[in-house]
């Protein structure tokens, strides 16, 4: 399983059927490889997953109460992210760019 960054601007009304035709046709991949396809609005809070589990076509959206998605900079295309980049995404992180967070030296 792979994860794919759809890159620009998606049309949010969009469901199932309409992002994997764009996965399709505007993507150039099959939509039902059982990889997982992520979409973001203009707006950058919401963002959608679209994934084939051999069974039926999933959809999973996600809005962020503050702040938004971090997303690349380019039109066309997508892009591909590990899984923890992934995490990093869903979390409202900047997945391009993790900072490690700050430990301390010593206990006392």
């Amino acid at each position: 399983m792979s994860f794919w960054l759809a890159s620009g601007h998606t049309d949010m009304r969009r469901g199932m059927r309409g992002l994997a035709l764009q996965v399709q046709e505007g993507l150039g991949r099959d939509p039902f490889a059982g990889d997982i396809y992520l979409f973001r609005g203009r707006s950058g809070s919401l963002l959608k997953a679209l994934w084939h589990d051999g069974i039926g076509l999933s959809l999973y959206a996600k809005r962020l109460d503050r702040g938004k998605f971090i997303w690349p900079q380019t039109v066309d295309g997508v892009v591909a992210l590990t899984p923890g980049q992934m995490g990093y995404l869903l979390e409202g992180i900047d997945w391009r760019n993790p900072q490690k967070t700050w430990r301390p030296q010593a206990a006392g």
